[in-house]
């Protein structure tokens, strides 16, 4: 934790010396554009949540009355890393200039709503948990704002299961697409529903029909994501990018070539989904780190995995 706290506090300063505190930042082309960008993990979103609580801290030492969301111009999120994103963007019904959540209250939610969220309380061969937790605590947290109503910018993917493709909701596109300003507990709940895990979610917004499942089907780490939004609305613009990650998992090395070669098709069916999951999260740093080490080396990019 120690090690984690020093890195953390090393992008507060940088945060601090290179960015000024401000509501609803514009695209500002040429300068600094600040970017969050949180994984999907499921419950172990609470690590995520727990490095923004030390940097908001940080931060706050500096200027009491500023947020997280007055430091970042953009915030992208996957699965339970976008329930995050959206708490720290969400306006305070008392007070609409801050937001209704700090980090050390996003821990909690998930210390509480876990146990609710993660009930196995569909048996038989579909979804291993019935999303009704999921739905409740996002709505609940949520409420009834809107993509548009955020204190910054949000970038959330999602998987269409009826297109078979990546979607991606983005402050950017509203004013072209209208029908992407839904409200965040449906993007929520939709970038959320692991397939084995949740059941599908599907709702409307203006009229326009949306068939998704967890964004981590196309982008465990919404990274490349959320900078690709920034480089097609903003002109050479200078980054600075903190990329959370929810936990490295020990990879077990219990299997050959041989062995896998005699794989029956279901066997390859259940592990499948953690080899995408690995794969998407290893290709995404490996692109990443290119770029900010090398062309664009006036970029500052920091991935924290525990």
């Amino acid at each position: 934790m120690a090690r984690l706290v020093f890195f953390v506090l090393i992008f507060a300063g940088q945060l601090i010396g290179g960015f000024s505190a401000q509501k609803q930042p514009p695209s500002n082309n040429g300068k600094l554009i600040t970017i969050l960008s949180i994984d999907g993990g499921g419950i172990k979103a609470i690590i995520p949540a727990t490095v923004l609580d030390y940097l908001d801290k940080a931060l706050k030492a500096k200027d009491p009355t500023a947020d997280l969301a007055d430091y970042f111009d953009v915030m992208g999120g996957t699965s339970t890393g976008s329930i995050t994103t959206a708490m720290l963007a969400t306006p305070s019904l008392d007070d609409p200039t801050r937001p209704a959540y700090t980090p050390a209250q996003i821990v909690d939610f998930y210390k509480l709503n876990g146990p609710r969220i993660f009930n196995p309380s569909r048996p038989g061969n579909g979804p291993l948990f019935d999303g009704e937790g999921l739905h409740g605590a996002a709505s609940e947290a949520l409420k009834e704002t809107r993509v548009g109503e955020a204190l910054t910018n949000l970038v959330i993917p999602a998987f269409d299961i009826k297109k078979q493709k990546p979607f991606v909701f983005s402050s950017y596109k509203l004013e072209k697409v209208p029908y992407l300003n839904a409200l965040l507990s449906d993007i929520c709940i939709s970038t959320s529903t692991a397939p084995t895990q949740f059941p599908p979610y599907y709702f409307e917004n203006n009229g326009v029909e949306f068939n998704l499942v967890d964004g981590g089907e196309a982008a465990v780490n919404p990274t490349q994501i959320a900078v690709s939004e920034v480089l097609q609305q903003n002109e050479d613009p200078e980054i600075l990018v903190l990329s959370l990650g929810t936990g490295a998992t020990k990879i077990e090395e219990t299997f050959d070539a041989d062995q896998a070669a005699t794989w029956p098709k279901q066997t390859w069916a259940v592990i499948d989904t953690n080899f995408q999951g690995r794969a998407y999260t290893a290709i995404t740093e490996y692109y990443l780190s290119s770029i900010f080490s090398g062309f664009q080396s006036r970029n500052t990019y920091l991935r924290v995995q525990v």
